[in-house]
């Protein structure tokens, strides 16, 4: 047995609740810890720390004839019917297949390609994620708070901005750039951006803290069941295009929650019956040199130690690629988290350079026709990985998620809006009273 493997060992596989549910309610939240069962919307069990899970009363999807996200919403946990042409869209490869020599290459997109039916305007994948989490909330009185590296914190500014739920978003200095819309910004957005020395967990700290102010609800990161089944119709829209369950499923990650978002899906489709009885393989990535749950996987161990894992983690974040995929608390080591999904799939990690990503955004984009997001070319250089790696065959059904491009498409067709700080918070210890 393989490091990993032994690790696996006597962890929680392929949990998937069989729980009664009244026929006036959707879904309920079930521990995948303690199995403990609610029928209210929180973020954590009483009795430990693991995640919770949705469990939905239909176990098998069918589909509404709305366009985008909306069209999965028997397993979306939200009662309202989402009305948006946002989505996740899916392709069969072509010419990227060939270049690598694959049979059945599936991209799954998200970002904005109106002539592949693509319309998520922010162009990333975190637009999925804003629609549902900002639905259960619209109707709570509260604002809800939130911290982002960038692509999270424009998706849920573009998502305020057309329901006018109040969203507080914190974001470091090096995500600005990020902040962009692509309509003018409304009075419901309140960014605050932090000091340049500040990473995405100085913002995560802050926005704790400012959660706990009244009028205030956090957003909850990895245990808002809202944000991973959200994003987890990336894999059911794969899955409904290819008739089955992929073989293999390639995503990059910063905190994982992407990673236990697809497992679960899976878990569903698996319940479903009608798209195979097998979990795909999770092939995670994430950008050197900041690599900690690749680093914890790698040497078989459930928890991060951040001084072997993540030493310098600032300096480390700085120099990435894509930075973006820098978390330095990851649900990784939590029940129910990633370290619990690459166990249940069968899965693995990939650490790639800077200059292997950057080779694979410029590759996709010359033979695919559309730009991507640096996150996103770490997902296609581990697909190259594990090619040469010996790791996937060449007629196996492949899902690789393209989590974010298209902006060069999406200036064309709209005028880019800057989003300007509410306020400014050079630590994540500021007086609370001098940024609200």
């Amino acid at each position: 047995m393989t490091e990993s493997e032994l690790a696996c060992s006597g962890s929680i596989s392929q949990y998937h609740p069989d729980i009664s549910i009244p026929e006036n309610v959707k879904y309920n939240l079930v521990c995948t810890g303690c199995c403990g069962v609610y029928f209210d919307d929180r973020l954590k069990c009483a009795s430990d720390n693991a995640l919770l899970r949705a469990n939905y009363r239909k176990k098998q999807l069918e589909l509404k004839k709305v366009p985008g996200i909306g069209r999965f919403h028997d397993w979306l946990p939200v009662n309202e019917l989402i009305t948006t042409n946002s989505g996740p869209i899916t392709y069969k490869s072509t010419e990227l297949a060939d270049e690598l020599g694959l049979k059945n290459l599936y991209i799954s997109f998200n970002g904005y390609w109106p002539e592949r039916g693509a319309f998520i305007k922010t162009c990333s994948f975190k637009e999925l994620e804003a629609f549902p989490t900002l639905q259960k909330s619209k109707n709570s009185g509260k604002s809800l708070v939130l911290a982002s590296a960038g692509n999270t914190a424009r998706a849920f500014a573009h998502v305020s901005a057309m329901t006018g739920v109040k969203v507080y978003i914190v974001v470091p200095g090096s995500g600005m750039p990020r902040m962009w819309l692509p309509e003018e910004p409304t009075d419901s957005i309140r960014l605050i951006q932090m000091g340049n020395n500040c990473d995405y967990t100085d913002s995560i700290h802050l926005a704790e803290r400012l959660s706990a102010l009244p009028g205030m609800q956090a957003e909850g990161g990895a245990r808002n069941v809202a944000r991973r089944d959200g994003m987890g119709t990336v894999m059911l829209d794969a899955s409904v295009f290819m008739k089955r369950m992929p073989d293999h499923y390639f995503q990059a990650i910063g905190s994982g929650t992407g990673g236990i978002a697809a497992w679960e899906a899976s878990l569903r489709l698996l319940g479903d019956g009608r798209f195979g009885m097998k979990l795909p393989k999770l092939h995670l990535s994430q950008n050197l040199p900041f690599v900690p749950m690749f680093n914890a996987w790698k040497a078989g161990r459930r928890d991060i130690i951040k001084d072997i894992d993540m030493p310098e983690p600032k300096k480390l974040i700085h120099e990435m690629y894509a930075d973006i995929l820098s978390n330095r608390e990851p649900p990784y080591s939590v029940t129910g988290g990633v370290y619990d999904a690459l166990c249940a799939t069968d899965g693995t990690m990939y650490a790639i350079s800077n200059n292997d990503a950057k080779a694979a955004v410029e590759l996709f984009e010359r033979l695919e026709g559309i730009d991507i997001f640096p996150p996103a070319g770490v997902a296609v250089s581990s697909l190259i990985q594990a090619i040469e790696n010996g790791d996937v065959k060449a007629d196996e059904h492949i899902a690789l998620n393209i989590t974010g491009g298209g902006v060069k498409r999406v200036e064309r067709d709209y005028h880019l809006y800057k989003i300007e700080p509410f306020a400014h918070a050079e630590t994540a210890n500021v007086p609370l009273e001098d940024i609200i």
